[in-house]
């Protein structure tokens, strides 16, 4: 029997087999964001920085070699961005400095959306009077300044964490592991004052999911509250979830800057970016180039992932009218 041709078959089964395919929430998405020029940049440019800072130090000069003979010069051929006072090569030192603050960006806010997203939804699946005494004691906690919070855990902190690089070095089979105690203490301290705005934030989607009809279906079926916490509710708020991290690595960036400003980030002859922009800051008359380097790729990353948040979101939100 021969194929009918699309003229033999009736209009109706002709329209349904001309109809659009359907998209996923994700597709749409991802075809929102692709069309979002800045958010693309930004992405890019985020994982070309952190590949060069990561992989970057293998193949350049060492960032604590030190050549007190040179001293500070200005950028040339030998040394693309200058050198410290000390004769240290500042382009190795920025792209190691970027694997810390990089490093302290992803793990804190990874500390921050497990405690934050935890807390909120089982405040928020919860309700009741639960609810209302979880998140009094966020209201109590948000009173507190944070950054005297994480200064004031840095500095008790310091003495304990001293010995655990000790008894770590015992141990160890990775060569060097100077600092490893407070880069830790870094990513408990910051990661430990940023869950309170993602536990509000998911309590709230929470509250407004968890009346939908297959939340209901769930309980009928005899889930008990954590696999509907876990698999049922958290997937579906997803969205919200990752676009507020995304804005929260910044944050997190900011403030290990601002702790390394004030002296309490990694130690010499370890760098971050907050480390090197403290010292560029005090010779910034001397020797601008000290500043003016590590500013500008800090400043980079900074708008990058705010370009890449600022898309997320807007490609993330159900409530756009699709294209």
């Amino acid at each position: 029997m021969l194929p009918l041709s699309p003229k033999d078959l009736p209009a109706a089964d002709l329209a349904i087999s001309q109809l659009e395919q359907g998209h996923s929430l994700w597709s749409d998405a991802w075809h929102r964001l692709r069309k979002n020029k800045l958010a693309v940049f930004g992405g890019c440019l985020l994982i070309a920085l952190a590949l060069l800072c990561f992989f970057g130090p293998f193949f350049s000069q060492s960032y604590e070699d030190q050549n007190l003979d040179l001293g500070a010069t200005p950028p040339s051929a030998q040394h693309w961005l200058g050198t410290d006072t000390l004769g240290r090569d500042l382009f190795a030192r920025i792209l190691f400095g970027g694997r810390i603050s990089l490093m302290v960006g992803l793990v804190a806010s990874a500390v921050a959306l497990i405690i934050g997203v935890t807390y909120g939804a089982v405040a928020g699946y919860l309700g009741g009077k639960i609810d209302a005494v979880m998140m009094r004691m966020v209201d109590i906690i948000y009173a507190l300044p944070f950054t005297i919070f994480v200064i004031l855990l840095m500095v008790f902190l310091k003495d304990p964490m001293e010995k655990f690089d000790t008894w770590f070095a015992q141990f160890s089979i990775i060569g060097d592991t100077r600092g490893v105690g407070k880069i830790l203490l870094l990513f408990a301290a910051i990661g430990a004052v940023e869950w309170l705005t993602m536990a509000r934030i998911v309590r709230g989607q929470i509250l407004s999911v968890k009346k939908m009809e297959f939340i209901e279906a769930a309980r009928a079926l005899g889930y008990g509250p954590r696999r509907i916490i876990f698999r049922h509710l958290v997937p579906n708020i997803l969205g919200p979830i990752i676009v507020y991290t995304t804005l929260t690595i910044p944050a997190v960036m900011l403030l290990e800057s601002f702790l390394s400003f004030l002296g309490l980030g990694v130690d010499a002859p370890m760098s971050s970016w907050g480390t090197l922009i403290k010292d560029g800051a005090e010779k910034m008359e001397e020797f601008p180039w000290l500043l003016i380097f590590p500013g500008g790729i800090f400043s980079l990353t900074l708008f990058s992932l705010n370009f890449l948040g600022d898309g997320l979101r807007d490609a993330l939100d159900v409530r756009s009218s699709k294209d």
